[in-house]
């Protein structure tokens, strides 16, 4: 008999070569039905597989992220399959899941796929699929794998079997296919019941360009047709919601190929949408101690070395700027913490000065390859809401728990309910990616445990995630559609301090060494509005949205009533503007409703007479008429709703 031990902690026990899925109708036979994959001591399996020692057995379905990875990864063999029907000379090279769905690198000599093909694709892979054919993981020795593949002509799959090691080779086998594979496979291709070819596209080899370019085939699977229906929903709302389309019909941001890719030109009513965050931000963060500096966008090479971000980042930075003086060189700053630390180390600092909060609005740059530009989300020239908090090791646990609460402040206010929190640690296999010793390393690992404990936040802990001078806390947020988005950073960093020797006289009259806490609640100002943009679907928060109100006069005959209703309005610092165009009221209201203005006011005689305003709501339509008082006070408490003070 074999022990098995289970997530919950429970222990069965089992005949020997049992598979995990007589340990899944052990439980329940409609659990078994959906198990799909699982995990033995830390190693994918198939659910097939003999069990012969003790062991942890955890046991996925499609609900499971490592489910998804095997169903989708499954499903691109039958995609493989399904193309080789039509395209029998093609060259299969690689066929990983990815975060939504698979794709398969094909090399098809002289033929082509267009989305012409798509459905065909499609209908040849559910053949294939409802066929329940079991998919069968074998090992074969180094010499029969490229035997096989030289036989066939595929010279990729000969370059990824010569870097393998003899004895850890292996093919899996479903219906009359067989392709080169790990493992990590559903029990059979029945499972998979509804696909859809999402886009093909060209990619290197190995994503070098000196090499040969492939077809690149994404694709999606589920378990059911309704799945995918309402996946497919979900992308064409996500479309709607995408928020490079939603800037330019807000006119927020633009992006010039003559200013350089990457590098975002903010107009007037994004600038303005920006310092409204910014503002709200410094009025938390000055309740809370933190003072503002400012820090210039570059500074000399030998400070980024000094840092250790120009080991570790130069090689992707923008290169050195070279001055007239002989061998002087500049960077632009990837980071802001090492110009922190210089201000930290403008004058001694005592024990009874500490915690000092150094708080900035920081530009950087960090040269993104072209093809992962993305909008807001991926840029070369960012700024971050940054602050270095110095205390002392004693301080350390309540600082670190009061930026949490910001942190939450900051979601809270802007409408983001829905979250979670990694704790990101070294990876302990690759020390050489970290700067500083084990102890420090293990000392700051433990201050976020015990904080986010503490806190009582729901949190994971993620090995191998950490920055390369400490271990963070990073939120993960789910906005409106589900996707998950990484917002708000908090760092644990004895590493700094030491390089930039800085220090503080103890109680003991000896000088010790500060610890530092990094931390950004938006992160990236860029990406944050970027994800705000696509939770919102442009319909930001009442405080923050850049026109609150929008007047509409009926004729030009109510322009002089109208300007006072703006006058009073703008006097209680409501954001309003005038559609004075020479439009139907209809067409005003549309325009309106499109430009995603909260509250519409419609201005004629009645209103004129009685001193009142007729009110529409973005979305809801006429609410009612109200006093310019009454108007002005539904407008306060709204904002009042989600704008609570920090610390209150």
């Amino acid at each position: 008999m074999i022990k098995i031990t289970l997530p919950d902690g429970s222990v069965k026990e089992f005949e020997i070569n049992s598979t995990p899925m007589d340990v899944a109708k052990s439980i329940s036979e409609g659990f078994a039905r959906n198990v799909i994959s699982a995990n033995f001591n830390g190693i994918t399996i198939e659910t097939s597989t003999p069990l012969t020692t003790d062991g942890s057995l955890i046991l996925y379905t499609f609900n499971d992220n490592d489910g998804k990875k095997a169903f989708w990864h499954s499903s691109a063999h039958v995609l493989a399959q399904a193309i080789l029907t039509f395209h029998p000379n093609a060259k299969l090279t690689i066929g990983p899941a990815i975060d939504n769905g698979f794709y398969y690198d094909i090399d098809l000599g002289d033929g082509t796929i267009s989305d012409k093909d798509f459905s065909a694709i499609e209908k040849k892979f559910l053949e294939f699929a409802r066929g329940k054919h079991e998919f069968k993981l074998r090992s074969i020795s180094k010499a029969d794998a490229l035997a096989y593949y030289k036989e066939e002509g595929n010279q990729y799959k000969v370059e990824l079997i010569e870097n393998l090691t003899d004895g850890d080779i292996t093919f899996c086998d479903h219906s009359d296919f067989t392709d080169l594979c790990r493992g990590g496979h559903v029990p059979n291709t029945g499972i998979l019941k509804a696909i859809k070819v999402m886009s093909v596209a060209g990619a290197y080899w190995r994503g070098d360009e000196k090499n040969k370019q492939l077809t690149r085939i994404y694709g999606v699977s589920f378990p059911k047709q309704k799945m995918l229906t309402e996946y497919l929903e979900l992308l064409e709302e996500a479309k709607k919601r995408d928020h490079r389309k939603l800037g330019k019909e807000l006119e927020l941001f633009t992006f010039s190929q003559k200013v350089g890719a990457g590098l975002p030109l903010w107009l007037p009513k994004g600038a303005a949408l920006r310092g409204r965050l910014e503002d709200f931000l410094k009025k938390a963060q000055k309740k809370a101690g933190y003072e503002m500096v400012m820090t210039p966008h570059i500074g000399q090479k030998e400070l980024y070395v000094t840092s250790g971000h120009y080991e570790k980042y130069g090689a992707d930075s923008f290169q050195p700027i070279k001055t007239p003086k002989m061998d002087e060189e500049f960077l632009l700053k990837p980071m802001n913490c090492p110009h922190h630390c210089e201000v930290y180390n403008f004058k001694p600092h005592s024990y009874k000065d500490l915690p000092k909060r150094f708080a900035e609005f920081g530009t950087v740059y960090r040269y993104e390859q072209s093809g992962e530009l993305h909008g807001l989300t991926r840029v070369r020239g960012f700024t971050q809401d940054d602050a270095h908090i110095f205390c002392t090791p004693e301080q350390l646990d309540q600082e670190f728990k009061d930026v949490i609460d910001l942190v939450l402040y900051v979601f809270r206010s802007l409408g983001f309910e829905d979250f979670t929190a990694q704790v990101s640690i070294r990876d302990m296999e690759n020390p050489d990616k970290y700067i500083g010793d084990v102890n420090t390393w293990e000392l700051a690992e433990q201050a976020i445990i015990n904080a986010a404990t503490d806190k009582g936040l729901d949190f994971v802990v993620e090995e191998g995630e950490a920055a390369f001078y400490g271990p963070k806390l990073d939120f993960m947020v789910k906005d409106a559609l589900g996707r998950s988005w990484q917002l708000g950073t908090i760092q644990v960093d004895y590493n700094l301090p030491k390089r930039f020797e800085l220090t503080y006289k103890g109680a003991d009259n000896q000088l010790h060494q500060p610890v530092m806490i990094h931390r950004a609640p938006f992160g990236s100002m860029e990406r944050f509005i970027a994800v705000l943009l696509e939770h919102t679907g442009g319909n930001f928060p009442l405080w923050l949205t850049p026109d609150q109100v929008i007047l509409l006069p009926i004729s030009d005959k109510y322009q002089i009533y109208t300007k006072k209703v703006l006058t009073l309005l703008e006097n209680s610092e409501i954001r309003a503007l005038v559609d004075s165009r020479s439009e139907k009221t209809g067409r005003k209201i549309r325009d309106a409703e499109v430009s995603k203005i909260p509250f519409m006011v419609i201005i004629g005689e009645k209103e004129e007479q009685d001193g009142t305003v007729s009110v529409r709501k973005h979305g809801e339509g006429d609410i009612g008429t109200f006093t310019i008082e009454e108007f002005i006070s539904l407008i306060q408490n709204e904002v009042n709703k989600t704008l609570v003070p920090f610390g209150n």
